[in-house]
């Protein structure tokens, strides 16, 4: 891989080369003479940086409307000063992706919210029945200007994503095509070592949504061999793609075990709201309608309820006390109740922090303590966006078939369950695709360096995905010993970046 990069550089007079009519060899070598000076207020202060944008950061790319990488550094670092506690060697990256319903992402800019990505770019405002709290949120500073203002270089290259496709007809964005860019955005980083500032072992993945996922994802499987391949067809730089910590807002992850743990939550709630899984999926939400699940969607739930059990035992989960966490067939148990535990320590924070919470009728406060929940009330003032299968649709038309199809098929099955009992019978993804897009099965799995440090998100009233999926992933991860902060963020709905004074303040106690 290094000889390819070598011979590379030594054709080039300049970035791209033209090698012939089909194909263009770019080169990895960072030209810190390209950059524009931009500027930007933060906290009633201005704060200048060097900008380098539109960088191609793989030699042989499929698509450099994507294939980029936008690099911020305070103007500082280049006059030998410091920014808070961090000089030129010893500053954090921070690596925020603009993912989106597992859609192409351009590289974020300076200026440019990731909040109206995830949203939908189409729209300009806030999504139906979204908190003016979540729409004020947005006006403020984003965390590209906090990870600025707090002295980290930020860089955040694009990705390929599932609806892409070459002039050829050929899907060129499908699984795991959008993680291996973002592995070889690092391996860019680090690939120009000195040249870029900021210290390449500090890097901080950040995401929201399906870009939570891939940030999850970035610090599961850091290294691992299963990848290689992919970077080496794209010509990413020969270096390690693994991250320090990991900063990720309500993902949608472990997406083949997602539909049973959304029945277990969801099941008995019949009806759904879908305005806003049309605007994820680039379409218009119109007005939130109520739909009745179909009598094939009611015995679906039912049946994927029964499933979820069996998986959540299988995992050997163990609470913060050394006990184990289990369901019995009928999906009650004390894991049921440790759910419950996160739900309710959010309600204790809302309550401190002066917030009125006497509106929802599902809890239970006494002398302004957050004592119990209604669980099968609070589901239902929560309400269900999808209809069962919640992810691997029988008609194949989520957003995650789309993901998993392939370079000649727009979506595929990535389930046995909803292979086997479609009634539109469609292909199966390949099981190490499958595997490839669920950090799960990479979590200190032997030949994975997963990230020690992690920050996970996800509001008390998002129904993009059960929260039983974010519970596991979180005690799964300080089960194996790693870091983690992990709350349910109260009253939020699907969104991201919300509490970037508690994140920072994270992220700078543990950078070493």
């Amino acid at each position: 891989m290094r000889l390819i990069i070598v011979v590379a550089a030594m054709l080039a007079l300049f970035n791209p080369i033209k090698m012939n009519a089909q194909q263009q060899v770019y080169s990895l070598d960072f030209d810190a003479n390209t950059y524009t000076l931009q500027s930007f207020t933060f906290n009633g202060r201005e704060y200048q940086v060097r900008a380098f944008e539109n960088i191609v950061y793989v030699a042989n790319p499929v698509d450099t409307a994507y294939q980029k990488i936008n690099i911020y550094v305070p103007e500082e670092y280049f006059h030998g000063e410091r920014v808070g506690k961090y000089t030129r060697d010893t500053a954090p990256i921070f690596y925020p992706n603009g993912v989106g319903g597992y859609m192409p992402s351009a590289p974020l800019t300076l200026h440019k919210q990731r909040m109206r990505n995830i949203f939908g770019q189409r729209q300009g405002g806030r999504p139906p029945q979204m908190p003016q709290q979540a729409g004020d949120d947005m006006k403020q500073g984003s965390a590209i200007h906090y990870a600025l203002a707090h002295g980290y270089v930020v860089a955040s290259a694009g990705a390929r994503g599932r609806s892409l496709q070459n002039s050829e007809g050929v899907y060129t964005g499908k699984a795991p095509a959008g993680l291996v860019d973002l592995k070889a955005g690092v391996c860019y980083l680090r690939y120009n070592g000195h040249k870029i500032p900021g210290d390449k072992e500090k890097i901080i993945s950040n995401g929201t949504s399906a870009g939570g996922a891939m940030s999850t994802l970035l610090g599961a499987t850091g290294n691992s061999s299963d990848y290689k391949p992919y970077l080496i067809e794209i010509g990413a730089a020969d270096m390690p793609d693994h991250v320090y910590a990991v900063s990720a807002y309500c993902p949608i992850t472990n997406l083949d075990h997602a539909d049973c743990a959304y029945e277990w939550q969801f099941n008995g709630v019949d009806t759904y709201e879908a305005g806003m899984m049309r605007m994820l999926d680039g379409g218009n939400p119109s007005q939130n309608t109520s739909n009745q699940l179909t009598e094939l969607q009611l015995k679906t739930s039912d049946e994927l309820k029964t499933l979820f059990p069996i998986y959540l035992n299988s995992l050997n989960l163990k609470d913060s006390k050394g006990d184990l966490l289990s369901l019995d067939e009928q999906g009650n148990g004390n894991f049921k109740e440790y759910v419950n535990s996160f739900v309710l320590a959010a309600a204790q924070r809302a309550i401190d922090s002066g917030q009125d919470v006497s509106d929802k009728k599902w809890l239970i406060v006494k002398d302004n303590k957050a004592v119990g929940l209604n669980l099968e009330e609070y589901i239902r003032a929560m309400g269900r966006m999808k209809t069962p299968p919640a992810f691997d649709a029988f008609n194949m038309d989520a957003p995650e078939n789309h993901l998993f199809g392939s370079a000649a098929v727009t979506a595929q099955h990535f389930t046995q369950f909803s292979y086997d009992y479609s009634p539109d019978k469609g292909t199966l993804a390949n099981h190490e695709i499958i595997k490839m897009m669920n950090p799960m099965y990479y979590i200190g799995a032997a030949g994975s360096n997963t990230s020690d440090y992690w920050h996970i998100r996800y509001g008390t009233i998002d129904n993009n995905t059960s929260l039983a999926i974010e519970v596991i992933l979180a005690t799964y991860l300080q089960n194996k010993g790693y870091k983690v902060d992990f709350e349910l963020a109260w009253d939020r709905p699907h969104m991201g970046d919300y509490d970037l004074d508690e994140l920072f303040d994270w992220l700078d106690s543990i950078i070493k």
